[in-house]
């Protein structure tokens, strides 16, 4: 009683003494010197304030709601030590072109510090669709690397160290197929299944929010990301069986509070639908893992992150039960913001990335992608993606920023960000909630219509030039581009193309259409759809027939017009 008594005191001296800061120092010295005619928001557009003090904390608990790092809430870490014990996997994601030129940039990448292996797969791959489908001419290696088949795989991944690397893979429809090759790559090398590290997006339920590269409706699509939670569960328990991805969302034009809810809302969904399909939340929620975007706007970021890791320990204990402190643990992977690059003068890039990843840094990320500064421009050359490693790799070493826990804590303005974030994704947690859970509010384009709400207002504050963008509406000049693009090798496709009609010419054709078959009876009941999907794979089906497969049993979403 004492201590809350001096505590209140302490407040009300505060609050005097700040009132006449107002009247003696400050009000004199805006009649002096106004200050700037400029639009103080953050790049989501809610409002900043000249100063915080103790007095916007009024209520915070600092031990309920700030705490320690590496205990409950987790609002200031998961891990005790932050980066003092190691440091975030540096993991660039990469792929273009053939599987050959893929392995090639992973080899290079490992060889320069990177830490992490992060596949990109092209649009075809990432549809379902072999390369010489007839719906896919002229995508092939445009933005990730070409996945027909168990062969492809192979050459992608040789020479790689599976069982002493982590892998990330963005893939989501598919998502269970691609798994399924790489850990039948392992197989064939003689890796057990339970040395394998590493992610699958196979985050369903953004691609019907933001990115709309979904295949099949959302009640089956579900179930493939189920099948794949609980298989790992029991196969693979080293594995993030789904990276549950706000990146896409804000990559669309979402604000930094709709990227958590929205992101936060629908791993909610996998955690319940993964309990109904009769597994425990601390058999599988250890392994689920997030992917967060990392934009322009330093501390609104670092908020942004700390308010996650709370609400996800939250919810999973008050709201699920969970008992392991894992479960309650939110992991993540940071990309800096695709959407903030320019192609105009585009070494500005360099800075923004840096700024964005130190966001992520000091927001306490597990991993991390730099972007390169030639992405607005073509997938990152050489030279560019060394660059974008490098500073990390200078933050890490030379900044100072890991020699410290969540440094940021305890700022008046971070903490009172964290707490406003906390509160906009309650918010649209109860909304979500009136409408009937994550999937009906895709079904009546709620979670669409928010986000071109928000990317309309941004786009319209630059094109106002209420908002400003270095190098396009202040500063811009014209001057010739100075910076190496990749090119792609041309003979790429027609040796993917040979290696697919080899692989469809020299199988066991028979087996092939006896695994497929088995894949669309078990599509048809209820049954786990990995064991059959591996057998696809070890007989060398493409992705292209074994999404056929279930395309034609499963049917294909078409999305609602949202006016």
């Amino acid at each position: 009683m004492k201590e809350e008594t001096t505590m209140s005191d302490s407040l009300a001296a505060f609050r005097k003494a700040y009132e006449e800061w107002e009247r003696t120092v400050l009000h004199p010295t805006l009649e002096r010197t106004p200050e700037r005619d400029a639009d103080f928001t953050t790049v989501s557009g809610a409002p900043v304030n000249r100063l915080y003090t103790p007095l916007d904390l009024e209520g915070t608990d600092p031990l309920h709601d700030i705490g320690l790092p590496g205990a409950y809430p987790f609002t200031r870490g998961i891990h005790p030590t932050g980066y003092r014990g190691k440091l975030w996997t540096m993991r660039m994601f990469a792929g273009f072109g053939s599987a050959e030129e893929t392995n090639a940039r992973f080899r290079y990448l490992l060889d320069q510090g990177q830490t992490g292996l992060s596949i990109a797969f092209d649009m075809p791959t990432l549809y379902g669709r072999d390369t010489d489908d007839p719906l896919v001419p002229g995508e092939f290696g445009k933005c990730g690397v070409a996945v027909s088949s168990l062969a492809d795989m192979e050459i992608l991944l040789d020479g790689l160290p599976l069982d002493e690397i982590s892998t990330s893979m963005t893939i989501n429809s598919p998502a269970a197929i691609i798994w399924a090759m790489y850990l039948v790559v392992a197989e064939k090398r003689g890796i057990s299944w339970d040395k394998l590290r590493g992610t699958l997006q196979n985050d369903i339920l953004k691609e019907y929010i933001a990115q709309n590269e979904y295949i099949f409706p959302p009640e089956p699509s579900m179930r493939l990301v189920v099948d794949t939670i609980e298989f790992s569960t029991r196969y693979v328990p080293q594995w993030n069986p789904v990276s549950i991805s706000g990146y896409h969302i804000r990559e669309a034009g979402a604000t930094a509070a709709q990227e958590l809810a929205f992101t936060l809302a629908d791993g909610l969904a996998y955690v319940q639908a993964a309990i109904e399909r009769g597994l425990h939340v601390d058999e599988f929620a250890p392994r689920l893992s997030f992917f967060f975007n990392a934009h322009n706007d330093l501390f609104e970021e670092v908020a942004k992150y700390r308010a996650a890791r709370r609400i996800w320990a939250r919810t999973l204990r008050e709201r699920f039960g969970a008992q392991n402190p894992r479960s309650l643990w939110l992991r993540f992977h940071a990309q800096t913001a695709g959407c903030s690059l320019t192609a105009q003068q585009p070494e500005n890039n360099i800075v923004r990335t840096a700024i964005q990843a130190l966001a992520a840094i000091l927001g306490g990320c597990q991993s991390l992608h730099t972007n390169s500064m030639d992405e607005a421009l073509a997938l990152p050359s050489e030279k560019a993606v060394t660059i974008a490693l490098r500073t990390q790799q200078i933050i890490a070493e030379e900044s100072g920023v890991a020699n410290t826990v969540d440094p940021l804590g305890g700022s008046y303005f971070v903490e009172t960000l964290t707490n406003r974030m906390e509160a906009e994704c309650l918010a649209y947690f109860r909304r979500i909630e009136e409408l009937g859970g994550v999937i009906p509010a895709i079904r009546r384009g709620f979670f669409q219509a928010e986000i071109a709400d928000a990317a309309y207002r941004y786009q319209c504050e630059i094109d106002s030039g209420r908002r400003g963008i270095i190098g396009v509406n202040r500063y811009a000049v014209k001057t010739p581009l100075e910076i190496p693009i990749l090119e792609m090798d041309p003979h790429g496709e027609a040796r993917h193309l040979e290696r697919l009609n080899r692989v469809r010419a020299t199988r066991d054709n028979a087996r092939v259409h006896q695994c497929l078959a088995a894949l669309r009876e078990a599509a048809m009941g209820q049954e786990n759809l990995m064991p059959p999907i591996l057998d696809c794979v070890r007989a060398y089906a493409t992705i292209g027939e074994m999404c056929d497969v279930l395309r034609d049993v499963f049917g294909v979403y078409r999305e609602m017009v949202v006016v």
